[in-house]
């Protein structure tokens, strides 16, 4: 069983933000892959299916970005899923917009979802797809930046990142993730 959480946080007003971006990958994965997301439970909503033999669960926690793992940890531990099966995807400042990077495992970097998912699963060891939104423009603080909308010519590469990052993890489900790795890298 593969579990593939978006970071983001929930509410109107956050929709479409950069820091949403982990929950726009699900929302594609879930029209790809016809995985609804109808089950509310963990502080978050989530969708169970079967692709090609492998029982996958889409998870968004609601629990806002800072605390993901307090909905991440309980799901894991109800369904029985090893941090082996597990496939976080975020924003990340440090790349630049539309860029795509997964790591099999690393240290949080400064987004404090992902340290809420160190702090709750005891380790750094589970996979990443990190999703570039670039640094603020000088003068523009970082909360600010994070929960503001994509603009110009970012909005086309984000829009293909998400269909590209979506695919890494459909490919997922059926390969090795380093093979995965490799090939989106």
């Amino acid at each position: 069983m593969k579990l593939i959480v978006g970071l983001g946080n929930p509410g109107k007003q956050y929709e479409s933000t950069r820091h949403n971006v982990g929950f726009l990958v699900i929302d594609e994965l879930s029209k790809q892959l016809h995985i609804p997301l109808d089950k509310s439970k963990f502080n978050g909503i989530y969708g169970i299916g079967n692709i090609a033999g492998e029982k996958v669960i889409l998870a968004k926690p609601l629990t806002y970005m800072n605390l993901s793992g307090e909905c991440v940890r309980p799901l894991m531990d109800y369904y029985q899923i090893s941090t082996e099966d597990l496939a976080v995807i975020y924003d990340d400042l440090d790349l630049p917009a539309g860029r795509l990077r997964l790591r099999t495992k690393g240290s949080a970097g400064g987004h404090n979802g992902i340290k809420s998912l160190i702090q709750h699963l005891q380790t750094q060891e589970f996979k990443r797809i990190r999703i570039g939104i670039d640094r603020p423009p000088a003068g523009m603080k970082v909360p600010d930046y994070v929960l503001g909308r994509f603009q110009g010519e970012d909005i086309e590469s984000i829009e293909e990142v998400i269909k590209k990052s979506a695919s890494a993890c459909e490919e997922w489900i059926q390969k090795p993730f380093l093979t995965v790795m490799n090939e989106y890298n």
